[in-house]
């Protein structure tokens, strides 16, 4: 089989591995893209995959490092691998040099005498253990939003990756505080009606990685500068098709001459009529492309459902379910009624911005963890929080360390409580898109609501981790409060 190595070295902060409490660990999803030198199209890189492990794989892993595959098509390859360190350490950085990565160049249809341009991507990620967990918080404080146990209003217990009742009354269902006679725009089942909530449906008992961070905006930008002329096109608002060569709106997620929300991705005022357009962030808005307070750590706002899935498809990852939301909070721990991400119902806003985007951008309040009730003009920068007190309220964080799961950008996930989304089967995506740059994967689009866990748009309700009210109503706009990220079932660590 034609191979060969691609190499890199790769760096990131706050990184840990731990074999008690949570006994999880961060990893960064890494994947390749190339493209003929004679071409603009990038392309997805076939990894090779053996037995899931570095060594088996024939990938280098660093000192102190692990490499795991994902089997995507068994012997044919993977998509990508995630790096993780392989002994316990609470809190550092990592600085991996001399990765080197398999690639079957083959089976993705290249000769030996093909020259090719070559990038690596990497998402930070944490893995969350298989365990049982529950969902709701034991409140009925929003009707129709929380899970319960049937209709006693207690936490849901997920036990396995079985299949479920949802709705019905009935003892051991999954319910929603969704009683006979009242509305169910939010769900297709209630306290009388039921569905069934297929195995396949990935319900968060099985372990799973989590990005650890929202998508930001120098990674959606990063996406928008593989993409052809058309998909470009599709996966931004201004108008940018094939013999456009000027440009007013070049603020191009809102189609606005102007920042608007903190959204700093920008394009340059004349374009190639045909070629695909390069993108950068202008946070400051003096034209000059991604200078140090330029937002490139700002989450990413006004992301469509189409364009979350076209990211997460082309990263090889996938939507995150409302089960698996949950999960991710909360943990393994028992359920606390009204509690947000950080498992607590305390909650300190943000009041203002301190360096305003640059790469240490935080809240200017001490203790701040979270954005609501529009204390700031849009989202704030990934995993500021992270400078706070060093506990999960302290910094804002989940049960597994993830960050901003209550409030700064609406989690968009896939929600049981549709047709569209109970069909969905958890598969990944395939680093490929359609000609027009939507994702290839069935049914991801059509299962997507508009999120859990609130914004900093949103009343203070809706970032509790229990709180449904926002699950399944489907808008296909590009919202100011919109943004995801997405998860990956992982290989055996």
């Amino acid at each position: 089989m034609d191979y060969t190595l691609v190499n890199f070295d790769i760096a990131w902060s706050n990184s840990w591995r731990t074999s008690t409490g949570p006994s999880n660990w961060d990893a960064a999803w890494v994947f390749v893209k190339y493209r003929l030198k004679n071409q603009t199209t990038w392309n997805h890189a076939t990894l090779n995959y053996t037995d899931g492990t570095g060594s088996g794989d024939g990938h280098t892993e660093p000192a102190n490092s692990n490499i795991a595959s994902s089997n995507d098509n068994g012997s044919d390859g993977a998509y990508g691998v995630f790096i993780h360190r392989d002994a316990d350490m609470l809190q550092g950085s990592v600085n991996y040099t001399g990765v080197q990565l398999r690639w079957n160049y083959g089976v993705d249809g290249l000769a030996d005498a093909d020259s090719v341009e070559v990038s690596v991507f990497a998402i930070e990620m944490v893995y969350v253990p298989q365990s049982s967990f529950y969902v709701g918080d034991g409140t009925s404080s929003n009707i129709q939003a929380h899970f319960e146990n049937g209709t006693t209003g207690a936490a849901f217990q997920i036990t396995s990756e079985g299949a479920l009742t949802l709705g019905g009354g009935g003892a051991g269902s999954l319910g929603n505080n969704n009683a006979s006679g009242l509305p169910t725009a939010l769900d297709d089942f209630n306290d009388v009606d039921s569905q069934t909530l297929p195995a396949a449906f990935p319900k968060g008992y099985n372990a799973f990685y989590c990005m650890k961070y929202s998508i930001s905006q120098e990674q959606y930008v990063a996406f928008l500068n593989t993409l052809t002329r058309a998909q470009q096109n599709t996966r931004t608002e201004t108008s940018l098709a094939a013999g456009t060569t000027s440009v007013t709106n070049r603020y191009v997620m809102s189609d606005e001459p102007t920042m608007q929300h903190r959204n700093g991705i920008r394009c340059d005022a004349t374009i190639p009529t045909s070629d695909p357009i390069t993108f950068y962030c202008d946070f400051n808005g003096n034209g000059t492309p991604n200078e140090s307070d330029d937002g490139q750590n700002i989450a990413c706002n006004y992301l469509s459902r189409k364009d979350l899935a076209a990211y997460l498809d082309w990263a090889g990852l996938r939507p995150m379910t409302e089960l698996e939301y949950e999960k991710a909070c909360r943990g393994a721990l028992a359920a606390v009624p009204n509690e947000y991400a950080w498992g607590s119902a305390s909650i300190t806003r943000a009041t203002g911005i301190s360096n305003p985007g640059a790469n240490n951008e935080t809240a200017s309040n001490t203790g701040a963890n979270a954005t609501y009730n529009s204390h700031a003009p849009g989202p704030l920068r990934v995993g500021n929080f992270g400078q706070g007190v060093n506990t999960r309220v302290g910094v804002g964080a989940s049960y597994y360390g993830i960050m901003e799961m209550s409030g700064n950008l609406w989690e968009r996930i896939v929600t049981v409580g549709t047709p569209q989304g109970r069909a969905f089967t958890g598969a990944s995506g395939d680093g490929e898109l359609t000609a027009s740059g939507d994702t290839n994967v069935a049914n991801w689009i059509s299962s997507i609501g508009i999120g859990r866990g609130g914004s900093w748009f949103d009343a203070l309700s809706k970032l509790r981790v229990s709180d449904r009210s926002k699950s399944n109503p489907s808008d296909p706009s590009r919202n100011i409060t919109f943004g995801g990220r997405g998860v990956r079932v992982c290989p055996a660590p």
